[in-house]
């Protein structure tokens, strides 16, 4: 199966599907933490990625040649760099709230993190910046008891045949009610909308390192381990 079948991208109007015992990249940032008129734009290129995701996948099933693998190969590199893109806005914070800069509010948000892990995910990384996080894990949940802790908790008939869409429901809303009474207000805290696609075979280190290197690219620290709101479980390797 193609690799940009998993490669979803989670709209109210597009699919959400997540393969048995994949590894998640997921990143979900404050509300307002892009300008709205490239947020726009932002939007526009991600549905078009999404439907040329699935037009490749389709078009794979019945042409397997070295030039439709090369356009599947071109469009993941323009992923990257549209990500790319977007988190560089993000790095510059030049625009809306930066509350998880806020001890108490970071630490919320660690805390959330880490209480989930081993219950409806395997954490495997996570790295909390000013205005957005980066997290990497495993979802444990099975579809169907997905399906049980959606039904009374989100709207969406299609966010309920979707694992992710629950643990982020989960983790956004319980992180955004205890941030809001940490910082004495009320109103929207997080995007509804986040980034994420499955990791690759043979490319976790390589989306790990990413993640916890952010600091050391938005020039807040020279080393990766200097910054306190990463963190990434230990292995054999570590």
């Amino acid at each position: 199966m193609s690799q940009f079948d998993y490669q979803q991208f989670y709209e109210k109007h597009l699919p959400h599907f997540q393969p048995p015992e994949a590894t998640l990249f997921v990143t979900f940032r404050l509300a307002g933490s892009i300008p709205q008129p490239v947020l726009r734009q932002w939007e526009v290129e991600k549905r078009w990625l999404a439907e040329e995701a699935q037009r490749i996948s389709k078009l794979k099933q019945v042409d397997a040649s070295c030039e439709t693998s090369a356009h599947e190969q071109r469009l993941l590199q323009f992923r990257r760099r549209w990500f790319r893109k977007f988190e560089d806005l993000l790095h510059q914070q030049n625009h809306g709230p930066l509350w998880l800069g806020e001890e108490r509010v970071a630490e919320i948000v660690a805390e959330a993190l880490h209480y989930r892990d081993g219950k409806v995910y395997r954490l495997d990384a996570y790295c909390i910046m000013s205005n957005h996080v980066h997290t990497v894990f495993a979802p444990l949940l099975t579809e169907a008891e997905a399906r049980a802790l959606a039904a009374a908790k989100i709207g969406s008939e299609e966010d309920r045949d979707s694992v992710l869409p629950v643990i982020l429901h989960s983790l956004k809303g319980y992180t955004a009610r205890q941030a809001n009474l940490a910082l004495g207000r009320s109103g929207q805290f997080w995007e509804h909308e986040s980034y994420d696609h499955v990791i690759r075979v043979g490319e976790f280190d390589r989306v790990v390192n990413y993640v916890l290197n952010n600091p050391v690219k938005a020039g807040l620290v020279q080393h990766s381990q200097e910054w306190r709101w990463s963190w990434r479980r230990c292995t054999a390797n570590c």
